[in-house]
């Protein structure tokens, strides 16, 4: 893959006709070193999130080796990473990919019914009766507080019958743990101190002895218009909470990071094919990565990568359309690019490395990306105090 400095190198040695993604591979590894100098647990991955294997190998060489995957096409993907620990952490499954998963290896199983339960026990059993080297995580149903994208009313379970739930699952359980999402893009550490307090009110009632924890997802990205809690103040906060607990003191915790190990590890550079007043309207969209920015109101940082007009230039607020037909294909932003833009420019928009290229679709035969490596710094950033003034160009890929 063709390595650049920069967006605007990249445009000064030739202009894509087709939107490029720009991975910055640099900016993962960074992530998952903080994540791993300052969570004390295991790491999971969401390879929902991201799956370039460009992305991958740099958490890989990061350390991580534990993946939160969701479906049997991710299981089947990520079972070809070596030492990889895998955790089937969707609550709802089919028999046959539960089947297939534990052929493979996987012995992770998140659940929120006595239903699911009964299906893992049933399609893991062997000839001897039901498999002894399960770790099951129960999925409980926490208050979505200053989330973006709130997750509590599909999955989870409370109250009573959560308790019942604990109580039969650590029967049958090799180890038992509780799981929980607060939310995607979760600004604020609020909500692990409200979650974490739900727990312990379960631990408690339903008296059970937990061998793991897992705080889930949620972490935020930086953007133009979401300005989170540092880091830091999340990682207090849950320290904190499971402090509180009452568990043993060698209980195992986890994390599923997403969004904040490979957000700022892609943008996606666009070509300007018509202005009209202050609507532009640009070659990928609301159809390809820019999903989130139509339908949730995501503003990615933005910059005019063609030509350089000086700091002093005139900004200007911008709407974005994309290349279908279709008008739903409208990224409201605003976007701050120079007033002066113009047909034939280019524009790299930062932070898409979570779930853009993972929604894109072809829908009116768009969908299909150059791919470069860049070697300068995101847009953006929650790990400033780690940010290098130089990129060492190191890019890890794993054979999948």
């Amino acid at each position: 893959m063709e390595r650049y400095r920069s967006a605007a190198a990249l445009i000064a040695a030739r202009r894509p006709e087709k939107p490029v993604l720009a991975l910055r591979p640099h900016a993962a590894g960074r992530a998952a070193r903080w994540f791993a100098q300052n969570f004390d647990g295991d790491i999971a991955y969401a390879y929902k999130a991201n799956a370039s294997v460009f992305l991958i190998g740099a958490l890989y060489g990061a350390g991580i080796r534990h993946f939160d995957v969701a479906s049997l096409p991710e299981i089947e993907d990520a079972a070809t990473i070596p030492d990889a620990e895998l955790h089937f952490m969707h609550p709802v499954k089919a028999r046959s990919a539960i089947r297939r998963a534990y052929e493979l290896g996987v012995r992770s199983f998140a659940l929120d019914s006595e239903d699911e339960l009964n299906k893992i026990l049933e399609e893991t059993a062997g000839p001897d009766g039901n498999a002894r080297d399960l770790l099951l995580f129960v999925r409980v149903s926490v208050p979505a507080i200053n989330s973006l994208i709130p997750l509590e009313h599909k999955f989870g379970i409370a109250g009573e019958p959560a308790t019942e739930l604990l109580v039969k699952t650590r029967q049958a359980a090799a180890e038992l743990g509780i799981t929980f999402h607060v939310g995607s893009q979760t600004t604020t550490p609020d909500a692990y101190v409200h979650a974490l307090k739900a727990v312990r009110e379960l631990i408690v009632h339903a008296g059970v002895v937990l061998d793991r924890l897992d705080v889930g997802g949620g972490f935020p990205s930086r953007y133009a218009n979401s300005q989170p809690a540092s880091m830091d103040a999340f990682m207090v906060a849950i320290r904190d909470g499971v402090e509180e607990l009452p568990v043993r003191e060698d209980i195992r915790l986890m994390c599923e990071p997403g969004r904040s190990l490979v957000s700022e590890a892609e943008s996606l550079i666009v070509r300007v094919d018509a202005r009209r007043g202050r609507h532009l309207y640009i070659n990928d969209g609301a159809y390809g990565t820019l999903f989130d920015a139509a339908h949730l109101g995501f503003v990615y940082p933005s910059r005019l990568v063609s030509r350089d007009v000086g700091r002093d230039a005139t900004t200007a607020a911008f709407e974005l359309w994309g290349p279908t037909c279709d008008s739903i294909d409208h990224m409201p932003g605003p976007f701050l690019l120079p007033d002066c833009i113009e047909e034939g420019d280019y524009i790299e928009l930062g932070n898409v490395g979570a779930y853009g290229r993972a929604l894109a679709g072809h829908f009116n035969g768009y969908g299909t990306y150059e791919e470069v490596i860049l070697l300068d710094e995101p847009q953006m950033t929650m790990y400033e105090a780690e940010q290098q003034s130089t990129s060492s160009g190191t890019v890890h890929k794993l054979s999948t």
